[in-house]
């Protein structure tokens, strides 16, 4: 008998097994017995029919908590009335570990703020499940397709001493006798590192205290930057766009079941394809004010902006070159109008809104250092990314995709909580 994972029961037809999760769910009928067992990679129908088996083991499957660790063990055979098309017909059940009769989020309907309460438990339903092996799907495809393309990965400190996205959202902390924050981004850096190795990435959390309470927002999130030297502002476009292409091809290859199992419009997703719309922030100034926004030019946009442009594409779409005050200190501003920067905001399609935003970096020395004044930014913390624009500067490129915000739009979710395990939001750290 073999030990399996239930993920792959259909190398297994008609041969005895062994499984080994938990009880998630149970159902009778008489003289058959139907309990649902989970073990990380999946949920199988274990069938329990009185005739076929010892009666003690039979009756046994009653008194078995929900959530119980157990071992089934029995013969697999295919069932196309189940999700898998395969059930175990089972002989035995070993309880590893009773559960308390009094499982918190037992399977009925709970409001959302009560499973967010419960987030560590919350894991284990079907849905959650598929939404983050999704996401595990997705930050594969991502680093599969930098790797593919010649980028390195270079990691870059979680604790820094200065702003990158602007000082109003820096989570600040005590450095022994000095201040440090929690990075807002691993850009800056980036581009110390371009400079020695050509195309690089770094992929992790980063931090912005953002009072902001809505379905788009999180204190802690996860993000990949990719950045390359001699790559100008469309060559970054062109990048992005592919890498979105590559993504979302890749789930649909890798994870049709669990997007069926969210109800997922997969339709959608086909239509995915290169190349995507560009707009400049000029004709998304026009679309808003048909559409009756009070906007001028020169404001950024909020998220219900992004919703109405976005909604317009059936695919992601470009918004570029923005005015220079409504972006970072260190976007390269056109050469042929001063006033905005080679920079664009990739919205998703559906609503979802912004999802990549890049362009192209000041590689001026002098012009940066004037940024640097005029933002009022501490020069002597900024010294060492002077020095990449005085030894060797180049043009160069990169960008910043937000993985809850792509797995949101992905998975077609209404809130950006169900897309990382544990999520952080405006007074919501527990658990």
């Amino acid at each position: 008998m073999e030990i399996i994972r239930i993920s792959d029961i259909r190398n297994y037809e008609g041969k005895e097994v062994e499984i080994r999760g938990w009880l998630y769910n149970r159902r009778s009928s008489g003289k058959i017995k139907f309990l649902i067992v989970r073990d990380g990679t999946s949920f199988v129908q274990a069938t329990l029919i009185k005739n076929e088996m010892d009666e003690k083991i039979f009756d046994k499957a009653d008194n078995i908590n929900y959530e119980s660790s157990i071992k089934i063990s029995g013969v697999v055979k295919e069932e196309k009335r189940v999700p898998l098309g395969y059930e175990v017909l089972v002989k035995n059940i070993e309880v590893v570990s009773m559960a308390e009769d009094n499982y918190p989020i037992s399977l009925k309907e709970h409001g959302v703020g009560y499973l967010m309460d419960y987030r560590h438990l919350w894991l284990r339903s079907p849905r959650q499940n598929a939404i983050l092996r999704i996401r595990a799907e997705i930050i594969k495809s991502i680093r599969d397709f930098l790797d593919m393309n010649g980028f390195i990965l270079m990691d870059t400190p979680i604790l820094t001493p200065a702003a990158c996205e602007g000082t109003t959202t820096l989570f600040e902390t005590e450095y022994f006798d000095d201040k440090a924050y929690l990075a807002q981004s691993g850009q800056l850096y980036n581009e110390a590192t371009a400079a020695a190795f050509g195309k690089v990435y770094c992929f992790g959390p980063t931090f912005r205290a953002e009072k902001s309470k809505t379905r788009r927002h999180l204190m802690e999130f996860w993000m990949v930057e990719p950045e390359a030297s001699y790559v100008d502002f469309e060559e970054c476009n062109e990048i992005e766009e592919n890498l979105i292409t590559y993504i979302v091809g890749k789930v649909l290859e890798k994870r049709t079941n669990e997007l069926n199992l969210l109800e997922r419009d997969i339709s959608k997703l086909e239509l995915i394809k290169t190349p995507f719309p560009r707009i400049s922030y000029d004709e998304a100034i026009d679309i808003l004010k048909s559409n009756g926004v009070k906007i001028e030019w020169g404001d950024d946009f909020g998220g219900e902006d992004e919703t109405i442009l976005s909604k317009k594409y059936d695919r992601p779409v470009f918004v570029h070159r923005y005015p220079v005050k409504c972006k970072a200190f260190y976007m390269k501003p056109d050469p042929k109008r001063e006033e905005v920067v080679l920079g664009a905001d990739l919205l998703a399609p559906e609503g979802y809104g912004e999802i990549i935003g890049g362009g192209q970096r000041i590689d001026d020395y002098e012009l940066l250092e004037r940024r640097l004044k005029e933002h009022k930014l501490p020069r002597e913390k900024y010294e060492w990314y002077l020095d990449l624009r005085r030894y060797g500067s180049v043009p160069h490129s990169g960008f910043g995709l937000g993985i809850e915000r792509t797995v949101a739009w992905v998975c077609g979710l209404s809130h950006i909580r169900e897309t990382i395990p544990f999520p952080r939001m405006l007074n919501k750290i527990y658990p």
